[in-house]
């Protein structure tokens, strides 16, 4: 029996260098369990990432952001998703990001293949600051069959972005990750708090907070991990704040790097500025121990539950009196310890894989 064919993927190298790839390889490497191949396309890696695709295909077009080559691009990436269309023969396209380049060209190119698209987050943030962005997301969202939504959030901005005109199309799929056996990260002893903050360097994840904050606390140390174009910024506004003894930066991990390291660490700091689609990270640091500190934004409330302490988004002087207050009482850091392991074990994402699958076969049957 042939397995029906999904054809997807993001206009981004095949390096684990963000949470839409690393969900992505999560995700379509149960399918087949599911009774799904998958052919993912991508723009070129290193080679080295050992990702969780069974079928790949590389893309040839150069990268274009938003701005005057957007469309030149976006033409490119459709002619050769049109030749993937003609070569694979798919049954279903999924387009990862309602506004990236491939998923537009997923959209123009699927002819009378149906398609599922997926918010991922930055898609969503870039069309409530960017017009042509705006413009790309309806574009993928009237081309689509269903919309794949991770929380309550983003389907209320989803649909305030396009206008009402497709909440029926609107699906909520809780994301999740892979559970570790057991947590790593343990409650211990001690007044001085051990930090750790982790992902893409970029000014919606406002690492700066982060480390504002350490500036009104004394004592405390925090591990910024990561990698972006925030990066220089961050480390020299810490020599101006004279914090280099107490913040410290390493460049970006491999996941299973990262977690070995978050049995060094006593909590998270997670300072996402506007909209959160997840939170893949804080997520797995919950699943090891970890609790968060995270800025209250749409969504985040709701993915980290009761294993973490929520400040106003941006407001590093709360964020500093949070981390003193969970600095004093050995008894709440237990507490939100048992929270987050708790919280994150209903976050498996084997239930994601098996939602999407069932989706996919309701998606298959009904017209463009």
């Amino acid at each position: 029996m042939t397995h029906p064919l999904i054809l997807t993927g993001i206009d981004l190298p095949l390096e684990p260098s963000c949470g839409s790839t690393i969900w992505c390889s999560d995700v379509y490497s149960r399918l087949p369990g599911h009774g799904y191949r998958t052919v993912y396309a991508h723009l070129p890696g290193s080679g080295t990432w050992q990702h969780g695709f069974a079928e790949t295909a590389e893309l040839t077009a150069q990268k274009a952001p938003y701005g005057p080559g957007f469309e030149a691009y976006a033409d490119t990436l459709t002619a050769e998703v049109r030749g993937l269309v003609r070569d694979h023969r798919p049954d279903l396209i999924h387009a990862q990001h309602l506004g990236f380049g491939l998923a537009v060209a997923f959209a123009r190119a699927a002819g009378s293949t149906p398609m599922v698209s997926i918010a991922h987050g930055t898609d969503v943030i870039a069309a409530t600051e960017n017009p042509q962005a705006h413009t790309a997301l309806n574009e993928i969202v009237h081309a689509s069959v269903r919309v794949v939504v991770p929380n309550a959030a983003m389907a209320a901005e989803v649909d305030r972005l396009t206008g009402s005109r497709h909440v029926d199309r609107l699906v909520i799929v809780p994301w999740g990750i892979p559970l570790p056996p057991a947590p790593t990260a343990l409650p211990r002893a001690g007044r001085q708090l051990r930090l750790v903050h982790a992902g893409r360097l970029d000014a919606n994840k406002s690492t700066i907070t982060a480390i504002k904050a350490m500036a009104g606390t004394t004592g405390h140390r925090l591990t910024v991990i990561g990698s972006g174009s925030e990066l220089d910024v961050l480390t020299r506004r810490t020599a101006e704040l004279g914090l280099t003894d107490r913040v410290t930066f390493e460049p970006f991990l491999p996941r299973q790097d990262l977690f070995k390291r978050f049995g060094d660490f006593d909590a998270m700091l997670f300072t996402t500025r506007t909209l959160e689609a997840y939170g893949l990270v804080a997520v797995e640091a919950q699943a090891h121990g970890l609790p968060i500190l995270y800025s209250d934004v749409p969504g985040l409330k709701v993915t980290l539950g009761t294993g973490g302490l929520s400040f106003p988004p941006g407001d590093a002087t709360a964020l500093a009196t949070l981390i003193d207050e969970l600095a004093a009482s050995p008894a709440t850091r237990q507490v939100l310890h048992q929270a987050a392991v708790a919280n994150a074990r209903s976050y498996d994402i084997a239930h994601t894989a098996a939602h999407l699958a069932a989706l996919s076969r309701t998606a298959t049957k009904g017209d463009r």
